[in-house]
């Protein structure tokens, strides 16, 4: 199992409710998170991922774990929900807990909430409260038992969806009759790179220096190519406990850079879904001592940048023929690259430059198995006439909700003109 070098706090995640046996931690010690099973190889506690350990200035262990890791089911009935939400910067999540009275099944039976929106750049502090309204459940893989994580959206005391509140113009999209009947599915690929605390350095990297070049590290296994495999693997462990369809994972092209999938996910739930999964990430990077970034393009030079890319498929381009509807589809997206470009991503312009698998940011172009297009499209679909395609301009911080629905609103809601069409369609030779 690949050490995670992490210059700071010391941290393993267990699945056994005791721990007699556990040694002072130094600041000289790496931990690796660990999985570990009872004898039985069966869970002896609902919750699945759970904190060792505070390290106290002595040395000695701070014994919080059975707190921590305990199962409250046989003592009440009321749960733990953590609401999540979106905050000032659009990429930056936040969350706080409250008690609710019995286990819950669906959003509606939560109540609204609300938080000091002047602390998070999203209200004034004259008139500062901004309305939580829950909107998607998961299961709690830290606490266990029944408890929740619980995304919510923003909205003014009257109603109104605060400007960071991208999901409910998405779900205005995903509501509209001709995006219903088409059933638009999204894979969405997120790459996300890990830094060492403090120095911000990429984990795994000598620090103020450089490892040695892109290639041994993609796909690779071993303690000189592969750094933070734990944190990737104790992630899609999270994931799939709190019913997040995450679909794989792998190590990514610059050392110490990650990615993990998910999909096939059916309208706004992919935005859902990828916003709880980051974060857990979030949540999973904080107890290793490890600090996550979604920059798309964290280390300037020869090293590839982090994007997004976003797997599309509607009814008709799963259909037999949908290979025509697919070449329709990039076509309308040609005329509204420049409104794509600018919702997909800050810092964009960095990543996408033509190098290191990416087109430029300036010119759209699309190709069957060039991961150097705008967009790509697969060789089975080719060879089926009929699949989907993928959109490689999307970058890693980008905003799941934005992004998809913008997807769906360009292919299935706006219209060009037929003169604007014909010139898209010569200049990408197209013949749609």
């Amino acid at each position: 199992m690949a050490q995670i070098l992490a210059p700071s706090a010391q941290w393993q995640m267990r699945v056994t409710k005791n721990s007699t046996d556990a040694s002072p931690l130094t600041s000289k010690m790496w931990s690796s998170l660990l999985v570990k099973q009872n004898k039985k190889g069966t869970f002896r506690s609902s919750a699945k991922f759970k904190v060792l350990a505070v390290k106290s200035e002595n040395g000695t262990i701070n014994r919080i774990e059975d707190l921590l890791n305990m199962d409250l089911t046989p003592f009440t009935d009321k749960i733990i929900a953590e609401y999540i939400w979106i905050g000032g910067s659009g990429t930056d999540l936040r969350s706080k807990s409250r008690t609710i009275s019995k286990p819950v099944e669906h959003p509606s039976e939560l109540p609204k909430w609300n938080y000091d929106g002047s602390s998070t750049g999203q209200a004034p502090g004259e008139d500062s409260e901004v309305i939580l309204y829950p909107q998607a459940i998961f299961k709690d893989p830290f606490r266990g038992g029944n408890n929740i994580l619980v995304i919510c959206d923003t909205y003014t005391p009257a109603g109104e969806p605060i400007p960071t509140n991208k999901r409910h113009r998405a779900a205005q999209i995903f509501s509209e009759p001709k995006v219903v009947a088409e059933v638009p599915w999204y894979g969405i690929e997120q790459e996300y790179t890990l830094l060492q605390t403090n120095v911000k350095w990429p984990l795994g990297w000598p620090v103020g220096g450089y490892p040695g070049p892109q290639g041994p590290y993609y796909c690779a296994a071993g303690a000189d190519k592969s750094f933070g495999r734990d944190i990737s693997d104790a992630h899609y462990k999270a994931c799939l406990y709190a019913g997040i369809n995450i679909s794989g994972t792998n190590g990514e092209v610059m050392p110490g850079q990650w990615e993990f999938q998910v999909g096939p996910s059916v309208g706004i739930e992919a935005g859902d879904h990828i916003w709880c999964a980051r974060y857990l990430l979030e949540r999973i990077t904080e107890q290793a001592g490890v600090v996550l970034t979604l920059d798309p393009k964290p280390i300037e030079g020869d090293w590839n940048g982090a994007g997004c890319h976003t797997n599309y498929s509607t009814k008709s381009t799963r259909e037999e023929g949908g290979y025509e509807v697919i070449k329709k589809a990039i076509l309308n997206m040609s005329l509204r690259h420049n409104e794509h470009i600018s919702a997909y991503g800050e810092g964009n312009e960095r990543r996408l430059t033509g190098k290191h698998e990416t087109a430029s940011i300036n010119t759209f172009s699309w190709g069957v198995a060039n991961r150097g297009c705008s967009i790509r499209v697969g060789r089975e679909t080719e060879k089926q006439g009929k699949g989907y395609l993928e959109d490689r301009r999307p970058a890693s911080n980008m905003d799941p909700y934005v992004v998809t629905s913008l997807l769906a609103e360009t292919t299935l809601l706006w219209e060009p003109t037929l003169e604007a069409e014909a010139l898209a369609a010569q200049k990408l030779s197209l013949n749609v």
